[in-house]
């Protein structure tokens, strides 16, 4: 896995892999999935903390080297208060339970989003576990919690402008995507929703100009890594133009083969 500036997707044409190198996971169907079985909400969400584990295994034997799931957006405070504070509870103790194992995996965690909102100690459980896991690079794994993109997007450019007030006017793409949340990660070359709805809710707005869509109806603590399988197949299916056409792929294609 490395690091440093990536391409942007509108400005260059970034490099096409086999696998997606960065997957992005809206992980939705939790509530249904408890519904279905007679059980509460709550515990479809518990479920889906172990499809989560599974789908991390499954990236890391495909070979993808960043996954960036959103765990809870900045419209989810509209939730009943009890499932709030249930899934705020479920976020700390399994990250309590789960950051030895990541570290001890080489698997970098991060969160990006608004945790101004969040309890004292939940902040300090993740501000921990991105410190003990900062020097890892096997993989890459980010949590999206009190994140929305349009919120990501406007923090950037209020961090430009207070810094910079006289060029208001001439700031650059590369400029605002270096504030943006996800700086840090190529764009997502595979979006994936489960649970069947077929939005993107606010998620990495920025980032999934030229993503991959995958939209599934298996519910998420039923989504594993044979689901995650699928869904690489399926973009391995795709044609990545970046606005070009299928003829100046082919093209491009056969330059390449003969310079091999």
């Amino acid at each position: 896995m490395t690091g440093g500036r990536f391409s942007s997707s509108t400005r260059d044409i970034p490099e096409v892999s086999a696998v997606p190198r960065h997957i992005a996971i809206i992980m939705d169907g939790n509530g249904r999935w408890a519904r279905k079985r007679l059980l509460p909400r709550v515990a479809g969400h518990s479920r889906g903390v172990e499809a989560l584990r599974a789908v991390i295994r499954g990236c890391i034997e495909q070979g993808v080297e960043y996954l960036t799931v959103f765990a809870f957006s900045s419209e989810n405070w509209r939730r009943p208060q009890d499932e709030v504070s249930f899934l705020m509870q479920l976020f700390l103790k399994s990250l309590q339970k789960e950051v030895a194992r990541l570290h001890d995996n080489g698997i970098r965690f991060r969160v990006i989003g608004d945790l101004s909102r969040f309890d004292a100690q939940l902040v300090k459980v993740i501000r921990d576990a991105e410190a003990l896991t900062a020097g890892n690079t096997r993989f890459s794994f980010t949590v999206a919690a009190n994140y929305g993109g349009r919120w990501d997007i406007l923090q950037a450019m209020s961090r430009l402008m207070a810094r910079q007030p006289e060029r208001r006017d001439s700031f650059t793409e590369d400029e605002l995507a270096s504030e943006l949340s996800m700086h840090f990660a190529p764009e997502p070359d595979l979006f994936i929703r489960t649970g069947g709805e077929k939005r993107i809710s606010n998620f990495l707005l920025w980032q999934l100009a030229y993503t991959e869509l995958y939209f599934t109806d298996v519910l998420w603590p039923d989504f594993d890594a044979a689901a995650l399988a699928e869904a690489i197949g399926s973009y391995q299916g795709r044609e990545r133009r970046f606005g070009r056409t299928s003829e100046q792929l082919k093209t491009a294609a056969a330059g390449q083969a003969s310079d091999a």
